[in-house]
């Protein structure tokens, strides 16, 4: 049986099943997704930001906010996949290369001139929002993770985020498209964010 990333049986599922090894032994899987919700919900409030400067929006850090979150369902939360996954037609970063490219993206945030927010600074603000998507690091949870991320990244730079109420078709719509080299209706959503 394949799951919703088109992985067949891996370490990560119950045996002949789709649903993720989880801390709560729930193996229904819509049970499953609504207890994430809740306790992600749960951690998401109660998180504080301890971030003093910009380096620290790294690899560790990023890490750190998915273990924040998933830490009551999963016990590889805030580990880095260890299986290739991909989703419809769309095929995420092989997993030996997660940590170089998650790398990578997040080097390129430091080198952005944040005091000096043009038309290119927002474009290349959505490129490396996309291109983190296309890493997806974990096994699950990532849009979650990387929206936590940029929030507290925006946050600590003075602005705030107001996610736009969209449909997640559009949501992935958006992220599909860009994925593909269309990085409008991405760049739309996060300008909309921040505005």
């Amino acid at each position: 049986m394949q799951d919703k990333y088109g992985v067949i049986q891996d370490s990560y599922c119950y045996p002949e099943s789709d649903v993720l090894i989880n801390k709560l032994n729930i193996t229904n899987h819509d049970e499953l997704t609504e207890a994430e919700l809740e306790f992600t919900a749960f951690r998401y409030s109660e998180y504080s930001s301890s971030i003093t400067s910009l380096s620290e929006f790294d690899l560790n850090h990023f890490k750190g906010l998915h273990f924040h979150l998933f830490q009551d369902v999963y016990d590889w939360a805030g580990k880095l996949r260890m299986v290739d996954i991909s989703k419809g037609n769309t095929r995420f970063c092989t997993c030996s290369r997660v940590e170089a490219e998650l790398n990578k993206q997040l080097s390129r945030i430091h080198a952005l001139d944040w005091g000096n927010p043009k038309a290119s600074f927002f474009h290349d603000i959505t490129d490396i929002f996309c291109e983190l998507n296309v890493v997806h690091p974990f096994r699950e949870g990532n849009g979650r993770t990387q929206r936590f991320f940029f929030e507290e990244l925006y946050f600590f730079l003075g602005k705030t985020v107001h996610w736009p109420d969209i449909s997640k078709d559009e949501w992935i719509n958006a992220n599909v498209k860009g994925y593909h080299g269309d990085l409008n209706p991405l760049h739309n959503i996060l300008t909309q964010a921040i505005s």
